[in-house]
């Protein structure tokens, strides 16, 4: 069951949530809206579900225009991040709700529910309360419980946000695999980049009650479109400077820029993640000189700032620990950075270097 979402926009008094906002979802596919709070991706789930109703615009499943059907009859199951469970029932009636709601045969529903709970991987905690279960197994709950229904697409309102880090990563594994099994239509809201890459088919970046950019993971990660997607995808150093004959100056870096070519100079800002640059023990191009001020591990990464005092920046650079070992790198050591790959973006035209 595909979503087509058209030219959607609504207001909640002076506020503009949405703004003419349209987005395709696959049938199938898992897609997460990603963006800060504020940018609109809670607000489009809700419009899609039926839980608010857009001011302007439509939305198509498949063919059908479902704009104005309630949220029973548009048949989605709407996962919330604090679970929003029946404290007084148990799991297994928590999961058969809905059915129950529907006048479902008993026989239909103890069926279904108990596949349901091996398939979330809760056998045996059906006699159980809330109250009972860990935060991770109350998740997984409420997910069972809106895939009773049988729906015809699966919503979820930062489902994992409730939840500590470990619980957190097992989910999403967990869902993942979940989602390839069922192969239902799966939008999710979140404000976790690496949740969103690590989950998702497609990923919606908004900001603003706007769509910044739309695409794979990995699409929008190498290619980001503007600088607000650039900035928002993780930790970048930042450099202000312009770009003029076909050079961009951007504060301690002076790079070729084919792109601009004209004389008349235009400001610019540069983005480089820490992953884009190198350090070494000796200048090249474009390299600056700078003093090791910090140097903490982070998996399989070392995150180390280096001061460039010339300049007065600090720059954040990720190093592996085979790089790290070569070059034997201590607190105050004396070293040259450079960078790998630059974007630039100007005001009303964005290009990648």
């Amino acid at each position: 069951m595909s979503i087509s979402v058209q030219n959607l926009s609504k207001r909640f008094g002076d506020f503009v949530a949405l703004k003419n906002v349209s987005l395709e979802v696959p049938s199938d596919s898992l897609t997460a809206l990603l963006g800060p709070s504020g940018s609109g991706k809670t607000t489009l789930l809700r419009i899609i579900s039926g839980l608010e109703s857009a001011d302007e615009g439509s939305i198509l499943f498949k063919d059908e225009d479902v704009t104005t059907r309630s949220a029973r009859d548009r048949e989605v199951g709407f996962v919330f991040q604090h679970y929003a469970l029946f404290r007084h029932m148990t799991v297994f009636e928590n999961v058969a709700f809905g059915m129950r709601v529907r006048n479902a045969p008993n026989n239909e529903v103890r069926e279904r529910v108990n596949e349901l709970l091996h398939l979330v991987r809760l056998e045996g905690l059906g006699q159980r309360y809330p109250s009972e279960l860990s935060g991770g197994q109350r998740q997984r709950v409420a997910l069972a419980r809106a895939l009773a229904v049988k729906p015809r697409m699966l919503l979820l309102d930062e489902p994992f946000g409730a939840l500590d880090a470990k619980v957190r990563q097992e989910l999403r594994t967990w869902l993942r695999k979940l989602h390839e099994e069922m192969h239902v239509t799966t939008v999710f809201v979140t404000h976790d980049q690496e949740e969103a890459f690590e989950m998702a088919d497609q990923v919606v970046v908004m900001s603003q009650g706007h769509i910044e950019q739309t695409g794979t993971p990995q699409a929008v990660f190498d290619n980001p479109a503007t600088s607000f997607v650039m900035d928002f995808l993780g930790n970048v150093n930042v450099f202000h400077g312009r770009v003029q004959s076909g050079r961009v100056q951007m504060g301690p870096f002076s790079l070729q820029y084919d792109e601009y070519q004209h004389e008349e100079p235009r400001n610019a800002t540069a983005y480089v993640r820490p992953h884009e640059l190198d350090i070494d023990r000796s200048p090249s191009q474009a390299s600056l000189l700078g003093k090791i001020k910090q140097i903490n591990p982070a998996g399989s990464v070392l995150k180390v700032r280096v001061a460039v005092e010339e300049f007065g920046v600090e720059l954040n650079v990720d190093v592996t620990h085979y790089r790290a070992k070569q070059l034997e790198l201590k607190l105050n050591d004396i070293v040259y950075v450079h960078p790998r790959s630059v974007r630039v973006f100007m005001p009303e035209a964005d290009y990648v270097i």
